[in-house]
């Protein structure tokens, strides 16, 4: 047997899929095998992959045990002359393996061969060739100069990123996403060390591979696709603490004791350096930034106090400590309604600081207007203040997107699509994106064959990409597209629009803007409960109707036919332990819950007639369908029946 490929999953089936798909081509004129060693995914990836790819052969664990030791556990059993240990997260082109075992076979002295690999956004990946973690590199590497300096022999030696990456070159480290080495060498050297639970085995092997006397080559005559990176995003102190733990134990393992020391001193260094500018911009993504939009309120109304008081009513004086408590309040209320319109997501919207502006000043007027006399001071002043924060809060956003702080959604409507594909693509896409809930359906489509209702041919899209507004290709694997085509297509591309890739046969569109963060996916699992702002809805209706019931109790002890659960039920809810409406069992593929109260179809646990199957359908229906009115109606409607124990 030629060649065996081994793929270690841990909870991407959809990217999975697709690599698997690029893989079964790959090897279709060879005699090879396909190993998926899966590391206890909870996603469902065995109901979903085992049926659709009978060819493949499945390890399923019942634990996490890390990824070199599931490498070894498939090599253990591997027959072919060529082993390949591939990431689940990547699509090869149709001829990249043959190319390997022709370079190895006219390159005596290859012990093992890297190749070019790019991100989901069509950006070359560094990380396809590097050299071995001394203490200096190492340390130009975590302090950020390696960064700063690429293209430097000493500064960017981790990266060798003064190796032209269009060339082929002896390295010393070849990235774990991609290791293609010969079963004989393997042999002499032994698999994975599996004492590397995650980052650094790859570099320990490819060190022993050099020990036993073969060279490492970084292969640049093809290219893959690497959608995600690293499972851990790379800007955080958890990344950098993993992969100070993983070199250490490369260091104390192949170098002196006085370099491993000099190694700990440097790499700690750097950790500290890497770790407070971490700290600094994870405090201004979640803590920090509501916190100093409360300043610029404040500072807002007090701004627009001094324009007030000096510019428009000179005559008319104010409490300051009256004007300090409803500017404080005014501010308290505003991140209160932000919150919940979505101000504090991942990605910003500008709408969400319009809503939470407008909204924020009508709720302001409305209980100023309900106020006392003698606490009114003015309403011009409360619209002008409202104002100037809208206008310093934009202008605050607008600096935290240029500096990368925080990254702008593209909404719905915002979409400009078009696809390289076939117009029957054309048709299975939209499909696809409707079952999504994406109403809005691709604009157009570019050929890789002559079709009359085409936009143009495929070979003119750079100069296409630039005369319309897309801002998202989707590119569709077919018999008139290959997987390698779409690669070469990636790079010219990657520079304007968002990426996606659908491979014929798959049921998922992927793609990835940013080798640091989690891949995107659109799939026909998709579910309604896992959106954040429904997640936060859900929790707004538990905690008021949990207020509700506990403050009008003595109305409930009369009426309710349990009304001590009831109200231990409110109080288990309130506190978070609970959710009113939720899952009939605790399901690991679904969006997590707190335990329920009532399933879906309103029934307490235990009392529901209905057998597993149609739990697990009930369940599923809740969480893809899921709309916050549903939990509304559903509590009252089962009012009853809450305090059941």
């Amino acid at each position: 047997m030629q060649l065996s490929v081994i793929i270690v999953n841990y909870n991407v089936k959809f990217f999975l899929e697709q690599c698997l798909l690029s893989v079964q081509k790959a090897i279709q004129q060879m005699d090879a095998e396909l190993w998926v060693v899966d590391n206890a995914s909870t996603d469902g990836s065995r109901a979903y992959l085992e049926p659709k790819f009978p060819q493949v052969k499945f390890c399923w664990n019942s634990e996490n045990i890390g990824f070199g030791r599931a490498c070894n556990q498939a090599l253990a059993q591997a027959k072919g002359e060529y082993i390949l240990f591939l990431n689940p997260d990547t699509i090869v082109p149709e001829d990249c393996f043959t190319a390997c075992i022709s370079f190895f076979k006219q390159t005596p002295d290859a012990g093992a061969l890297g190749i070019r690999m790019l991100d989901g956004a069509g950006r070359f990946l560094p990380e396809s060739k590097r050299s071995f973690p001394a203490p200096l590199t190492s340390f130009y590497k975590l302090s950020g100069l390696a960064a700063l300096f690429p293209k430097s022999k000493t500064f960017g030696r981790y990266h060798l990123g003064y190796l032209d990456e269009h060339k082929n070159h002896a390295v010393d480290v070849l990235a774990g996403a991609f290791m293609f080495i010969p079963k004989a060498v393997l042999e002499k050297t032994g698999g994975f060390d599996e004492s590397f639970f995650m980052y650094g085995e790859d570099v320990d092997l490819s060190y022993r591979i050099q020990e036993a006397g073969y060279k490492n080559y970084y292969y640049s005559e093809r290219s893959i696709l690497h959608f995600k990176g690293e499972s851990t995003k790379k800007t955080s102190v958890n990344y950098v603490r993993m992969f100070y733990d993983a070199m250490s134990r490369f260091v104390k393992k192949h170098y002196s004791s006085s370099s491993a020391g000099l190694f700990a001193t440097l790499i700690s260094a750097a950790i500290w350096m890497r770790a407070f500018l971490s700290l600094i911009k994870r405090f201004i993504q979640r803590v920090g930034l509501p916190l100093l939009d409360a300043v610029l309120i404040i500072a807002s109304f007090l701004l627009a106090k001094y324009v007030w008081t000096h510019f428009i009513r000179p005559e008319i004086v104010y409490q300051n400590k009256l004007l300090w408590l409803s500017f404080v309040g005014f501010s308290g209320l505003f991140l209160l309604v932000s919150y919940y319109t979505g101000l504090y997501d991942k990605q910003f919207r500008y709408k969400n600081l319009f809503q939470s502006n407008l909204i924020s000043m009508l709720i302001i007027l409305a209980v100023y207007s309900l106020m006392p006399e003698e606490y009114r001071f003015s309403r011009g002043m409360v619209l002008l203040g409202s104002v100037f924060s809208y206008l310093f809060l934009y202008a605050w956003r607008q600096l935290l997107l240029k500096t990368a702080v925080l990254e702008k959604a593209i909404d719905e409507e915002d979409y400009f699509s078009i696809i390289a594909g076939t117009q029957a693509d054309l048709q299975k896409v939209n499909q696809l994106l409707q079952q999504n809930g994406r109403r809005k359906t691709v604009q157009g489509f570019i050929s890789p064959i002559a079709e009359e209702h085409a936009l143009g041919p495929v070979t003119e899209l750079p100069q296409l990409l630039q005369n319309t507004p897309a801002n998202e290709l989707l590119m569709c694997e077919s018999t008139h597209l290959s997987f390698a085509e779409i690669i070469g297509l990636y790079e010219p591309a990657g520079k304007k629009v968002k990426l996606r890739l659908h491979a014929n046969g798959s049921e998922s569109i992927i793609g990835s803007d940013s080798k640091n963060e989690a891949g995107e996916v659109l799939h026909n699992e998709q579910y309604q409960l896992a959106t954040e702002i429904n997640l936060r809805l859900k929790r707004l209706i538990d905690i008021s109707t949990s207020l509700f019931f506990l403050l009008t109790f003595p109305v409930h002890f009369i009426i309710n036919r349990h009304p001590l659960g009831l109200l231990k039920q409110s109080a288990a809810v309130l506190a978070g332990k609970k959710t009113w409406v939720g899952y009939s069992a605790m399901r690991k593929q679904l969006p997590q819950l707190p335990a329920s109260v009532v399933g879906p179809a309103g029934i307490p646990h235990g009392l529901s007639k209905l057998k597993e199957e149609g739990l697990l359908m009930a369940d599923e229906w809740y969480a893809k369908e899921y709309e916050p009115q549903y939990d509304l109606a559903t509590i009252f409607t089962n009012y009853q029946k809450l305090g059941n124990k």
